[in-house]
């Protein structure tokens, strides 16, 4: 059964960065779209960016231009890059198979603030 597992989350302070890491235990994130989504509290969890087979990506507004996904093939892994982050970016981070979700992983949290 496949399981996802994210990393990479943390507290930072507004203009940071960092980079989240997914894997797909059981599983392999080359031969799908793949996406991050998020959750902050009180809120819906909503996606973010999505990054297809042929490698071309799409971001939601809210993180476009701040943010990067990325795969890696060879190590089965997933990554976004967020860079100039603000508090609004506050979440539980969660990456997944875009077309059609399986069951979640844990997430990671990432905190914005000073």
């Amino acid at each position: 059964q496949v399981q996802f597992v994210e990393s990479g989350g943390g507290l930072v302070q507004p203009g940071g960065s960092l980079r989240l890491s997914c894997t797909a235990s059981g599983g392999t994130v080359r031969l799908y779209s793949m996406a991050w989504w998020r959750q902050a509290p009180q809120k819906q969890r909503e996606l973010i960016a999505r990054i297809y087979i042929d490698g071309s990506t799409n971001y939601v507004p809210s993180v476009k231009g701040r943010f990067t996904i990325a795969r890696d093939s060879a190590a089965n892994m997933v990554y976004l890059q967020m860079n100039s982050l603000e508090p609004e970016d506050t979440a539980v981070y969660y990456c997944n198979y875009y077309a059609q979700q399986i069951t979640w992983g844990q997430g990671t949290q990432v905190t914005v603030s000073t």
